[in-house]
């Protein structure tokens, strides 16, 4: 146990001479405090880098984690200008959905409900094709963290869908922009960020029930169906899950979540990012057509005649032209 303590504060000594760009604090219950960087979080214990070495700490004796974020956190933005990526540290579920929470968001048709997470501060977010299929009213209900840290609903009407890829069951839509709130974008995990066995998490309205959140491991990472490769998943997927994001431990986006297989528990499926990115980047040859009779929009057809015979016919006799 000295040695331990030895260490930890000729550690902590060469952290204040050297300051990390990002630390966490330890609060043990015994009433120590170890600072360092969180390397990775498991169900039971940290993996701490005090300096020149990397400590484990049961999680059982820890009675408060203070997280210390970077004096500039900065995400570089893509070339598209749409999304967000950064280099984010591992962190619990609970940490995670605390911070990426608010931009989940449930999205309404009068056909039925599903999930939705917004991908930049100007209101623009992703969902499924088949959410808002053949429908031109999309709402939106955005939970919003008031000054107290309590959530509020927002409810956003004349939500314009910007984009629509029926093959990979994607859609673009935009929030109009609300006084008084901020949208809190996700950011996406870069391709094949993912492997068997990594931890990742949901966060949806399965049949309504809103802000649900779900976690389990990826099971593979490249299941193919129909010529579209999924991720396969353990975390548990509904109905209303659809469109949801499907997070990283490092709450990035991996995939996004559109289907389940039934009869079956553990059977989720979310479309890579890299179809995303795809679709993100060309969104303009995917750009909604209100003109398009498949959008949404009902024409009736013509009225038909209910004689079949040339107007020139009455009752089986020709009539003769005046000569």
């Amino acid at each position: 146990m000295k040695s331990t303590l030895l260490t930890l504060s000729v550690c902590f000594c060469l952290w204040i001479a050297e300051p990390r760009s990002r630390a966490d604090i330890i609060v043990m219950k015994s009433g120590q405090r170890i600072e360092g960087e969180v390397l990775k979080v498991q169900k039971d214990t940290l993996f701490v880098d005090v300096g020149v070495d990397v400590i484990r700490i049961p999680v059982t004796q820890i009675q408060e984690r203070i997280t210390q974020e970077p004096v500039k956190e900065e995400a570089r933005t893509t070339d598209s200008g749409v999304f967000l990526t950064a280099d984010l540290p591992e962190r619990t579920v609970k940490e995670l959905v605390a911070k990426f929470g608010e931009a989940v968001v449930l999205i309404e048709t009068p056909d039925g409900l599903g999930s939705g997470f917004i991908i930049n501060d100007r209101g623009y977010c992703v969902t499924n094709y088949h959410v808002v299929e053949a429908q031109t009213r999309v709402a939106v209900t955005i939970f919003h963290r008031n000054e107290n840290g309590d959530f509020e609903r927002r409810s956003v009407r004349d939500v314009r869908i910007l984009a629509l890829n029926p093959y990979f069951d994607f859609a673009l839509l935009e929030i109009p922009q609300q006084e008084n709130l901020t949208f809190r974008p996700v950011y996406i995990a870069d391709d094949d960020s993912h492997r068997e066995g990594d931890s990742v998490f949901a966060i949806g309205s399965p049949l309504g029930l809103e802000r649900s959140v779900s976690e389990g491991i990826v099971s593979t990472r490249n299941r193919n169906m129909n010529g579209i490769v999924y991720i396969q998943t353990t975390a548990q997927i509904n109905p209303g899950n659809s469109g949801g994001p499907l997070f990283n431990d490092k709450g990035q986006v991996v995939g996004v979540i559109n289907m389940k297989l039934s009869f079956g528990e553990g059977l989720g499926f979310a479309i890579p990012v890299s179809y995303l990115k795809h679709f993100l980047r060309n969104r303009d040859a995917f750009a909604f057509d209100r003109t398009n009779p498949n959008t949404g929009y009902h024409y009736l057809e013509p009225p038909r005649r209910t004689n079949p015979k040339p107007p020139g016919e009455v009752a089986g006799e020709k009539i003769n032209p005046e000569k």
